[in-house]
């Protein structure tokens, strides 16, 4: 099967959805839906994401994310490559719980990026999982309409200031917004599945679709030269699976030796590779 288009740039604006293996449930519990936002707020730090919405269901998660360096199949493959772990460690389970890839849309920012997030805060109505976006509190509703404070990895500055610069009166407009969207139909200009934009902003992102090759490694100098220390990269880890995670990353995105990693962390180079071959096989989807 192909694998899903990706186009990263600077700037660039995803709807991003992933779904549970077979239409399982990828939260069990508030306790889950804690862990997956807290692992989120860590990525969007880490790879300096704007989280402009956020939308937690049973078997899916919604995001719209903002990319300041072209890095978003990094981020979000450690999102959900941290978050299986933490998932199975806690509920005994073991294998991928995620089906394939995740889908990724390319948004033209301006109009869309108001209506996408309209949409991700109104699924659970969509879903008849409540009648109102502010009885979900697993959503980004709540805090961009002034009921509760954003967590730190939501951005709302920005979608706010497209309705008022007054802050009340800009929330208060948001929730009038959201409220009259409850019907509107979005995807009809969808162009290929995998772009969400006007004829122009089609034309402009044709030469990256013409340009872009599958797959290309990068160079180990190009990694090496803006990388962080590994210092860095095992600062805070809390558990073993954790601990595996970033060795992957280390090597895999960062370019660091197995040699290296293993002199940071006291393990012997063989023993960092099958941590790095456990790695590559739980995240291939």
């Amino acid at each position: 099967m192909a694998r899903p288009l990706r186009v990263e740039f600077p700037g660039a604006l995803y709807h991003i959805t992933s779904r549970g293996n077979a239409g399982e449930p990828i939260f069990l519990d508030d306790e889950d839906r804690l862990t997956f936002l807290d692992i989120l707020a860590e990525v969007v730090k880490r790879y300096r994401f704007l989280c402009h919405a956020y939308c937690l269901m049973g078997n899916h998660y919604h995001l719209l994310i903002e990319t300041q360096e072209a890095n978003l199949s990094r981020g979000i493959r450690q999102l959900n490559g941290v978050y299986t772990q933490a998932f199975n460690r806690r509920h005994g389970r073991y294998g991928h719980l995620f089906q394939g890839r995740y889908k990724a849309i390319l948004v033209e920012k301006d109009p869309y990026l108001l209506e996408v997030a309209r949409y991700i805060v109104l699924n659970p109505v969509r879903a008849g999982v409540v009648k109102q976006p502010g009885r979900w509190r697993w959503s980004s509703y709540r805090s961009t309409a002034g009921l509760e404070e954003p967590p730190s990895f939501l951005e709302v500055e920005w979608l706010l200031s497209q309705f008022a610069p007054d802050l009340e009166r800009a929330r208060r407009m948001y929730r009038r917004f959201v409220a009259q969207g409850k019907g509107v139909e979005l995807w009809g200009g969808l162009k290929g599945g995998v772009i969400l934009g006007g004829e122009r902003f089609v034309e402009e992102i044709k030469p990256l679709l013409k340009e872009r090759k599958p797959e290309i490694e990068v160079p180990r100098r190009e990694r090496v030269a803006a990388r962080p220390t590994l210092k860095e990269l095992f600062e805070g880890v809390k558990d073993k699976e954790e601990r595996d995670f970033r060795i992957y990353e280390a090597v895999i995105e960062h370019g660091y030796r197995l040699a290296e990693v293993g002199e940071h962390l006291g393990l012997h180079y063989s023993t960092v590779s099958r941590i790095v071959g456990r790695q590559k096989s739980k995240l291939k989807m």
